[in-house]
């Protein structure tokens, strides 16, 4: 199914101006930073110290939710054919030039495209239809599992004793 002018260009500049993307396809949604490259969102990952994105596999089809920048909220949804590209090939080389430069905090920024084509994968989603309308209920993702914690109640006595704390240092 092609898009329609209108369509790839609402996509299209939704997706060139969020800094993430959320991905879903056959595992759990995932934030993942993306370059915008002709006609395709290009994620990178799937190495060591790179973003995971298990569940995209070529070939498959993966749902793509993109963000407002600002607001945060879905601004368009698409349906997208992945395809993963072979290292450095034309393709490739095209797209590690544009998400080279949105890449934060690499430890190796020498030697990074070198090292993207040993251990990383580099998807092109390619869209395929828009979703219309807004979905029936919470789009909210699960939290992954995490060993953090949120905070505990206070102890039951630790008001008391602020209390006299407060009381000590006033009279």
């Amino acid at each position: 199914m092609t898009l329609s002018t209108l369509d790839l260009a609402l996509v299209e500049e939704a997706t060139k101006k969020s800094g993430l993307i959320w991905v879903r396809g056959g595992g759990a949604d995932r934030a993942l930073w993306h370059a915008w490259v002709d006609g395709a969102a290009h994620v990178l990952g799937d190495g060591p110290g790179e973003q995971p994105f298990p569940g995209l596999a070529d070939g498959a089809s993966a749902e793509v939710t993109v963000r407002s920048k600002d607001k945060g909220g879905r601004l368009v949804a698409w349906t997208a054919t992945v395809r993963e590209l072979p290292p450095r090939g034309e393709e490739w080389a095209a797209a590690v030039a544009e998400l080279k430069g949105k890449r934060l905090n690499a430890p190796d920024s020498e030697d990074m495209t070198e090292r993207w084509a040993r251990e990383c994968r580099l998807l092109r989603l390619e869209p395929e239809s828009v979703r219309a309308g807004l979905p029936d209920g919470s789009l909210a993702a699960t939290p992954l599992p995490s060993p953090a914690t949120t905070r505990r109640a206070i102890p039951a006595g630790l008001p008391k004793l602020l209390l006299k704390r407060r009381k000590a240092a006033r009279g």
